[in-house]
């Protein structure tokens, strides 16, 4: 029968990924924000509208992409579009339609670059220089 409580060796993992995850967020979050102003949400959001949306889509598609509850994309929306970087607009049979600015589009162009940097520096280069099955073993949890 396995043990209900983490051994120490499975403690020290888990606290491991913790703490790494915590890394490379923040690593990215702040090479984001430097580079555009923008919040790793407002990222989110925009970069999910411009590449999967063509730079317009309905809210509610937008909500199920990011797995987010109908109240926290909606207040997020309204701090974007205060800030110039979308507008929100009537579509068809009510549904609302979510829509980058040219100034969302500027901001996302100068994170893009930022945001690999980030990713590559933090993430990417540290897990091949150490063990290039992590990726594997990352694709085995994810069922990717």
């Amino acid at each position: 029968m396995t043990s209900p409580a983490l051994d120490d060796a499975e403690m020290a993992r888990w606290v491991a990924w913790k703490r790494a995850h915590d890394t490379v967020t923040t690593a990215v979050a702040r090479e984001i924000l430097a580079a555009s102003d923008l919040s790793v949400p407002d990222f989110s959001i925009l970069s999910r509208v411009i590449e999967s949306g063509a730079g317009r889509m309905p809210q509610h598609d937008l909500a199920v992409i990011l797995d987010w509850q109908r109240a926290r994309l909606s207040r997020q929306l309204s701090r974007m579009a205060d800030r110039g970087l979308l507008v929100r607009e009537d579509g068809r049979a009510g549904r609302r339609l979510v829509v980058a600015t040219d100034a969302g589009r500027e901001a996302l162009e100068a994170a893009r670059p930022a945001h690999a940097r980030a990713v590559r520096r933090v993430l990417l280069a540290p897990a091949e220089a150490h063990d290039p099955a992590f990726w594997t073993a990352l694709q085995s949890i994810t069922g990717t």
